[in-house]
């Protein structure tokens, strides 16, 4: 089979490294890919929101499957375009992927089929929310509607902060468009758990747990960042939970978008809150999490061409979903000033020795290749996974590992999965 791959970050890194398993490709492209992803594909340089583009590739190459990595491109509408011309591709249409698309969407949809989640508002005038907020409890959330990099989401502890939340939002645009509509939520405590799924418009395979950890800092200390890391599984994430979740959360979501119309087929990302009231979901995504993946995927034992294609074939009952009985830690490399302000251009170095380590792995995620050598490029360049027996060994090993990869102004957090001395 010829494949291409959308996307050009860690989570598209872990992908193509995954699909070069498979006995079923032949052939991997990757657009626009990076400079790790070149090792298991040809990268094309084609954006991923460039759609005729991406069309006509596939059409040109004959592509068997394509694979759509990010979240732009499918709350954009790629799988339509994809489908429309004759074509095969793993991924939900337009009118499913705005599950992760809107928030405001995705908790009207939670309320009105009885899905767990928080209370909450959706609010597209800023004046209202203001009003609303003089008579709320703190701390509170706020949340961006729309697509905002994973950094759209707002804690407030005083009515000070909410104010000043809803100007950053709603009338400083701060996220651009995705702050027309904004959700105000309540506060939740518990722990955190990620949990992926496979889809295939009725059927729904939830894949190995993880948590990510989105603050810049150690201690979940400053600013959101799109993740520095995840541990696989989580400790937490216990049978008792898989078992209401199964119940109340997985299948109800699958369910309900099918009674509105909107089969999904494809990854729904089930990012949950352990709270004293039982699990409830935060936020759902329409793809593979990242970090996430590059936890989730090393686990994974089924061959995934097989599992995307049941997907779209409405086969999924049929698969025999496994994961390895071990653990996954990922520690993501970044740039020095993350998620603000950073350079790029740096050498990196050592990452040929992840080629003779057996259970560890380096995924690209903001890299390119500069005068025959890999340069950083991102805010977050690298995520480095080690697998273990258990969460402790796995976290002993990646952090053993990211003394393998050098380069100018390399930042990390000294604290992912330390969650897992607690469980």
């Amino acid at each position: 089979m010829k494949i291409l791959i959308v996307g050009g970050g860690g989570r598209e890194h872990a992908i193509a490294w995954k699909v070069a398993q498979s006995e079923k490709a032949d052939k991997i492209y990757c657009a626009p890919g990076n400079a790790g992803i070149e090792e298991y594909a040809e990268c094309v340089p084609i954006g991923a929101m460039e759609f005729d583009k991406l069309v006509a590739f596939a059409k040109e190459k004959e592509i068997d499957l394509t694979i759509i990595g990010m979240d732009d491109p499918l709350v954009g509408g790629v799988v339509d375009k994809f489908e429309e011309a004759g074509l095969r591709v793993f991924g939900p249409r337009k009118n499913a992927a705005i599950l992760e698309g809107s928030k405001a969407f995705s908790k009207d949809l939670m309320k009105k089929y009885n899905i767990p989640t928080a209370a909450y508002e959706n609010f597209t005038d800023a004046e209202e929310a203001l009003k609303y907020l003089e008579t709320s409890k703190f701390p509170i959330v706020l949340k961006a509607d729309g697509l905002a990099l994973g950094k759209g989401v707002l804690i407030c502890n005083t009515l000070e902060e909410a104010q000043a939340g809803v100007k950053e939002i709603m009338e400083d645009k701060k996220f651009g468009n995705a702050g027309n509509t904004m959700v105000i939520e309540e506060f939740m405590t518990g722990r955190e758990v990620s949990v992926l799924t496979y889809v295939d418009g009725k059927t729904i395979k939830p894949m190995t747990s993880a948590q990510d950890h989105k603050r810049a800092k150690d201690g979940d200390q400053g600013l959101n960042t799109g993740g520095m890391g995840t541990f696989s599984p989580s400790p937490f994430y216990t049978a008792e939970v898989d078992a209401f979740c199964e119940k109340y959360v997985y299948q109800a979501t699958v369910d309900a978008m099918a009674a509105e119309g909107r089969e999904f087929k494809g990854i729904i990302f089930f990012g949950l809150m352990l709270t004293e009231d039982g699990p409830k979901v935060l936020e759902y995504n329409a793809r593979f999490g990242d970090p996430e993946a590059q936890v989730v995927l090393p686990r994974m034992k089924t061959d995934i061409i097989d599992v995307f294609e049941a997907c779209i074939d409405g086969t999924l009952d049929q698969i025999d979903l496994q994961f390895e009985d071990n653990a996954a830690v990922c520690v993501v490399l970044a740039s020095d000033g993350y998620p603000v302000s950073y350079e790029k251009g740096f050498p990196i170095k050592g990452l040929e020795q992840f080629k003779e380590k057996e259970g560890y792995y380096v995924f690209h995620a903001g890299t390119a290749k500069k005068d025959g050598e890999i340069v950083t490029n991102g805010g977050r360049v690298l995520g480095v996974v080690a697998k273990g027996d258990d969460l402790k060994a796995a976290r002993a090993n990646a952090y053993e590992a990211i003394d393998l990869v050098e380069f100018d102004n390399k930042y990390y957090r000294h604290d992912i999965g330390k969650a897992i001395d607690e469980a």
